[in-house]
Order: C-alpha cells, then structure tokens, then sequence
C-alpha cells in the first residue's frame, strides 16, 4: 500500500489542482476524465466527509449515465474504464494492487477463467470492465456475478453498478488513507 493519505476533507477545496487530482487518483483511479469531471467540484464546495464528497462525485458519473448524449456516456466509460480488470497482473495503482492482491491465490484454472470472463464482459458491454467491490468476496463469488451481470446484458444497469461499486471501493480506501 502506498503511504499516501488523505488530507483533512477541511482542507481539499484549497489544495492545488495537482493536489487535489491525487486526491482522486487514491480515491478512485488515476484517470484524466474524471479530473475533468470533478476538480473544479473538489475546489468549489466544501464536504464534512470524503464519504459526502465521494457521493458528489458519485452523483456527476450518475448525470452522466442518465445523460441522452453519446459524449456523456463515452465520457463516463472512460471514467469506469480506468480501474484495473479483475485479476489484472498489472495493476497501476497502490490501492488496486492491494485490493486485488487476495484474487490473485486461486490456481492457474481459476485466473484463465476470469481472464475469459473479463473478454466475455468486454464484448458484451464494449468500452466497460467490470467494476465490482470485492469486499473479501472470493474469485467463484465474483465470477458467478460477473456471469450473472453478462447474461443480464443490460448496459445501463451496468453502468450504474459500476458508479456504485467505485464509489464503495472510494469509500473504502478513504477510510484506510485517512491520517489517524
């Protein structure tokens, strides 16, 4: 785990923007759309929580779902596209190794599996992946709704649990990177 931690959430709107995109980067993933999206939010208001300003952000990639134009939508897959596939090997930020690190133990038939998977979900659902809050849930567990979410087949549901998911996952990491 990286030693980053989280300013006081008193102190992110006067962050410089390169502080407060870190900010981001630890909370979601490292990903220039949503420093678009969200930075000027993290300077303009003002959170009691990193869990309220989480929701903020969580709120701005729902806009985006529920947006009629393509740009919106391509916008907000760019956004979810940042976190790593499940499983990945390579895994660009601290916080997604970690994370990811306990699905990593099953055997090599177990990862070949969810490698398919992750091409099946990708085909079905073209620029997503699969975004889920792992939560100490084992890779069989994981997998059974990866395939559950790839039969529903429905996009904009997916979009939404991913929204979900990152912000569950943001939440989380948020407790472990603030300063004790």
């Amino acid at each position: 785990m990286s030693s980053f931690q989280v300013p006081p959430i008193s102190g992110v709107p006067a962050l410089s923007t390169i502080e407060r995109a870190a900010v981001l980067d630890a909370l979601f993933e490292p990903c220039t759309a949503l420093h678009t999206l969200s930075l000027d939010l993290l300077h303009t208001e003002t959170f009691e929580s990193y869990n309220d300003l989480i929701a903020s952000v969580g709120v701005q990639l729902t806009d985006l779902s529920e947006s009629s134009s393509t740009s919106d939508t391509e916008w907000l897959d760019k956004i979810l596209g940042a976190h790593p596939r499940l499983g990945e090997k390579k895994v660009e930020s601290a916080q997604s190794q970690a994370e990811q690190a306990q699905l990593n133990t099953g055997g090599a038939e177990e990862a070949t599996k969810l490698r398919s998977l992750n091409e099946e979900y990708e085909r079905k659902f073209p620029g997503l992946k699969y975004v889920v809050f792992v939560n100490g849930r084992s890779r069989p567990v994981i997998m059974e709704n990866m395939q559950e979410r790839i039969a529903r087949g429905d996009v904009r549901l997916e979009r939404a649990e991913a929204i979900k998911a990152m912000c569950d996952i943001a939440a989380d990491r948020a407790i472990k990177l603030q300063q004790p």
